[in-house]
């Protein structure tokens, strides 16, 4: 039995609160309840908690039970939201009170995927960095204009606010906080029972689909046949004028409205555009470093490398290998399988 538990023999439980919201993803609750689960190894107090005491309905048709109220957060350490759908249903007056005043007293706030839609509708992500699932990140920096969406990293450590990416980021996450409250072997112990690697960094890419996949944060996006036009046009020197200059804005203006739609500046939509451009390439084709660089608008690969480093924190021949199964044609033998 691991004995780091004993270092924390003279402290009081940690009380970790789940708080269960109406639609609450079921994957994104189970997360928090298997690293934090109690055990004689572990020094954590875990309660799931709803707004009322009772069944809370949940997503794909199951229902939790729950036995605690937002009373529950009074005397919370750490307290963790699942996400939820849909992510921008406003909490209600209860919950927001409830939340703004467990961060006021010093717990620990921690949202998982859509959560961070309730740390920012109580306020308590404005002015800081945070993240959340790549395809909400648009309409969340839209909806909070003074928090810092990043959507590239699996999760954000902000001190007493702490936010993770869809799904296994969650699990990322949870990991990380109890690598920070008890040490590695802590940590590593908790990975090794749920049969997961025991760290990925915050700062590794969430991975998302190419951009011209991922919709406009915008409800009456008037830009899209701009953005559209640039897509097709990335292997050419496109400037901010220039897409101003096709939407019949000043460019002042259309920066303005771009921000509106999008939730980010053009350059840097112009820079995720041909990273994506870089990452379809890599992915279904074989075409040298240096060509997808170019048809990309890169430049080079030097560049291309660069980029590949800063915004999704690996290179272009580590992506292509984690995505080269599915270039590779099946082998006789998966061919049988699949028959069979």
């Amino acid at each position: 039995m691991c004995n780091y538990f004993a270092m924390m023999r003279n402290r009081e439980a940690h009380s970790v609160v789940v708080l269960v919201l109406e639609g609450a993803l079921p994957l994104d609750v189970g997360i928090p309840l298997q690293v934090f689960a109690e055990r004689a190894d572990m020094p954590y107090r875990l309660t799931v908690c709803g707004e009322s005491v009772g069944v809370v309905r949940v997503g794909s048709g199951i229902g939790i039970a729950v036995t605690a109220g937002l009373d529950a957060l009074r005397t919370a350490d750490t307290v963790i939201i699942p996400g939820y759908a849909p992510p921008t249903r406003p909490l209600s007056d209860a919950v927001r009170a409830a939340l703004a005043q467990a961060h006021r007293r010093g717990s620990r706030m921690v949202s998982i995927c859509y959560g961070a839609f309730a740390l920012a509708d109580a306020g308590l992500l404005d002015g800081l960095r945070a993240t959340t699932h790549w395809d909400a990140a648009g309409e969340l920096a839209r909806r909070y204009p003074n928090i810092q969406v990043d959507p590239n990293v699996l999760f954000v450590d902000q001190g007493s606010v702490l936010s993770s990416a869809g799904v296994a980021a969650g699990l990322d996450l949870c990991l990380y906080i109890v690598r920070k409250d008890l040490g590695a072997k802590a940590a590593n112990e908790v990975a090794r029972r749920l049969v997961t690697a025991p760290r990925r960094p915050g700062s590794q890419a969430q991975y998302a689909p190419p951009a011209q996949a991922i919709p406009s944060a915008s409800t009456e996006p008037i830009l899209d046949d701009t953005r559209a036009w640039a897509h097709r046009h990335l292997d050419e020197q496109v400037t901010v004028a220039q897409m101003a200059a096709r939407a019949s804005l000043s460019k002042r203006t259309f920066e303005r409205r771009f921000v509106q739609e999008t939730g980010t500046t053009p350059h840097r939509w112009l820079l995720q555009a041909r990273l994506s451009a870089a990452r379809t390439l890599l992915e279904d084709t074989q075409l040298p470093i240096d060509q997808i660089a170019e048809r990309a608008g890169l430049g080079s690969a030097a560049n291309l490398r660069l980029h590949f480093r800063r915004v999704l924190g690996t290179t272009p021949s580590d992506y292509r290998m984690t995505f080269a199964a599915a270039l590779r044609p099946p082998s006789e033998s998966s061919r049988r399988v699949k028959l069979e």
